[in-house]
C-alpha cells in the first residue's frame, strides 16, 4: 500500500467544486430506470447511456470521479476507447462498486447485510488492472419498529471495515458507504439517532482493522425526515441535524464526506448540500456522490433516442454544474430556472 498515492487520490476525489458521479447501478436497478423511459435494458443501451454521461464536454469541471459497475468498467465508447481511458483523458478518476448487494440478515426480519467479501482480494486486483483507483461498498440500515438492531449495525460495520482494509491493500481508495434509509415515517430525530449509532460503529471497526483514514472517504446519508412522515424538515433543519451527527462521529482525518442523495429530488439533494457548505466550520470537504439526482434529467432528455444524445449531455452538464455550486454553498433555488 502506497499511502501517499491513496491520499492524493482521496484529495482529488473531493477537490473544490467537484463531486462523484455514481453510475454503478446494478443490472436490475438500471432496468427500472430504463423502464421509466420505455426502452429495453440491453447491454448496448446501457453502454450508450453511460457513454452520454462519461463523454459530456466540460463535465470534468464538476465531476472528479465515476463509480462504475462490473459490466461498465469493461465497456468502451462507440469509437473503441475504454471508458476508463476516456475518463482518465479528461482527468476524471475511475472507480468501482465492489459489493455484491444487500441480502436479508438471517434471524432479523426487515434488516439486511451486504455480501461480497468472498473473493474480494482477487477482484480488487483485477479492477485496479482495468484502471480503477477507488472502490465503494454500500451497507443498508433500515429504520422501523425495533430496528435497526445492534446486530445489523455491527455486521455491516465489520464488512465495511474489511472491505476498506482490502481496498487499501490493493492500492485503492475505499469509499465506505453506510446508508441509513429515509424510507418510512420516522422523525428527523429518529434518523439522526440511527445514523449516529451506525457511524460510531463504522469508525470503531475501521480503527480495529487499521484502515488509514487519510486515504478513505465516507459516503453517507443526510439526516432527513422519513419519506412518508407527515412533517418534513426544511433545508436549514436538515443541514443542522446532518452537520451535528457528523461532528459527533466522524474523525477529522477523513479526507472528505460525499453524500448520497438517497431518494431525494434532484433539487432537494443540491439544496441540502449547499446549505451545509454555506454553514461550514467542519474539517472535511463536503461533497456529493449522487446517482439518480445527477442522472435523472439526462435519462429523461435522452429517452433512448440517438437524436437526443446532445440533449442528454446538456441535461447532465446542467445538473453537475448546479451541484458544483452547492460545493461552495452558493446554490440558490432560482438557479434551477436560470440554468434551464
Amino acid at each position: 500500500m502506497d499511502l501517499a498515492e491513496l491520499e492524493r487520490t482521496a484529495r482529488a476525489l473531493v477537490a473544490p467544486g467537484k463531486g462523484i458521479l455514481a453510475a454503478d447501478e446494478s443490472t436490475g436497478t438500471i432496468k427500472k430506470r430504463f423502464d421509466s423511459i420505455g426502452i429495453d435494458s440491453t447491454e448496448e443501451n446501457r453502454r450508450a447511456y453511460r457513454e452520454i454521461l462519461f463523454t459530456t464536454p466540460g463535465m470534468e469541471q464538476f465531476i472528479s470521479g465515476v463509480i462504475m459497475f462490473d459490466e461498465t468498467i469493461r465497456q468502451s465508447t462507440s469509437d473503441g476507447v475504454s471508458f476508463t481511458k476516456a475518463l482518465e483523458a479528461v482527468g476524471v478518476i475511475p472507480g468501482m462498486k465492489v459489493d455484491a448487494g444487500a441480502k436479508p440478515l438471517a434471524g432479523f426480519p426487515g434488516e439486511q447485510v451486504t455480501e461480497g467479501l468472498d473473493g474480494l482480494r482477487e477482484r480488487l486486483a483485477e479492477y485496479r488492472e482495468l484502471g480503477a483507483r477507488f472502490t465503494k461498498w454500500r451497507a443498508v440500515i433500515t429504520i422501523g419498529d425495533g430496528i435497526p438492531t445492534r446486530t445489523c449495525i455491527e455486521g455491516n460495520a465489520e464488512a465495511l471495515a474489511r472491505f476498506a482494509a482490502l481496498s487499501q491493500e490493493a492500492g485503492l481508495v475505499p469509499i465506505v458507504e453506510p446508508e441509513t434509509l429515509m424510507d418510512g415515517d420516522h422523525t428527523i430525530e429518529r434518523h439522526y439517532d440511527a445514523t449516529r449509532r451506525t457511524l460510531v460503529e463504522v469508525f470503531d471497526r475501521l480503527f480495529a482493522h487499521r484502515v488509514e483514514l487519510t486515504g478513505t472517504l465516507l459516503k453517507t446519508n443526510m439526516v432527513l425526515s422519513g419519506k412518508s412522515a407527515s412533517e418534513q424538515a426544511g433545508v436549514e433543519e436538515v443541514g443542522r441535524w446532518t452537520l451535528r451527527v457528523l461532528r459527533e462521529t466522524v474523525p477529522p482525518a477523513i479526507r472528505g464526506i460525499v453524500f448520497l442523495s438517497g431518494g431525494q429530488t434532484d433539487e432537494a439533494a443540491t439544496a441540502h448540500l449547499s446549505e451545509m457548505n454555506r454553514r461550514g466550520g467542519v474539517p472535511w470537504e463536503l461533497s456529493f456522490s449522487y446517482g439518480r439526482a445527477l442522472q435523472a434529467p439526462a435519462l429523461k432528455a435522452w429517452a433512448g433516442k440517438p437524436s437526443n444524445v446532445e440533449a442528454g449531455k446538456r441535461a447532465f452538464y446542467r445538473r453537475a454544474r448546479l451541484n458544483g455550486a452547492a460545493r461552495t454553498g452558493s446554490y440558490t433555488p432560482d438557479m434551477e430556472d436560470a440554468a434551464a
